[in-house]
């Protein structure tokens, strides 16, 4: 069974999803590889997961939350979990490249690897796949699209203008 709610967020609408476990699932509205809502989902606003990300992510945006705090249930490969797990220790503000987040996970020569298992990053923001950048630096993909990457990114700049960039 999997739970979910909405979120309205400064640069668009969210899906929330969670597991007894944790929180499965980030996406913004009609991003890629956006899964819908299967019939075993369960509309529930108030369960404890998905509150707790909603109030998480608020405070987020509103520039007051740099790290999360939260029951995590993604699902994937072995692969794309250690590439996920990687990605959690970018921190705020910080961009690393494709290569380097494949070295970080420990596979050094998978750069396109990790760039795929970054596409497929179910839990969008908590696990910070924005901050995952081209080797020159420039924004590559991102599956909420660039303009919502550059926001986020600009949001963790500092950079007041969060809506100007989305």
């Amino acid at each position: 069974m999997r739970y979910y709610d909405t979120f309205e967020s400064p640069i668009g609408g969210m899906l929330l999803a969670a597991t007894e476990r944790g929180l499965c699932g980030v996406y913004f509205d009609r991003q890629k590889h956006h899964p819908g809502r299967g019939r075993d989902w369960k509309h529930d606003p108030e369960n404890p997961h998905l509150k707790r990300a909603k109030r998480q992510l608020a405070e987020y945006f509103a520039g007051r939350r740099k790290t999360f705090d939260l029951a995590l249930d993604p699902a994937g490969t072995g692969f794309q979990k250690a590439v996920w797990q990687a990605i959690s220790g970018v921190g705020y503000g910080e961009t690393i490249s494709y290569g380097e987040l494949a070295r970080r996970a420990g596979f050094a020569e998978g750069a396109r690897a990790a760039g795929a298992a970054t596409g497929r990053n179910p839990i969008g923001i908590v696990v910070p796949c924005h901050r995952i950048v081209g080797a020159d630096g420039s924004l590559t993909g991102y599956a909420g699209g660039l303009a919502k990457k550059r926001a986020l990114l600009r949001l963790e700049s500092g950079t007041p203008d969060l809506l100007s960039a989305a």
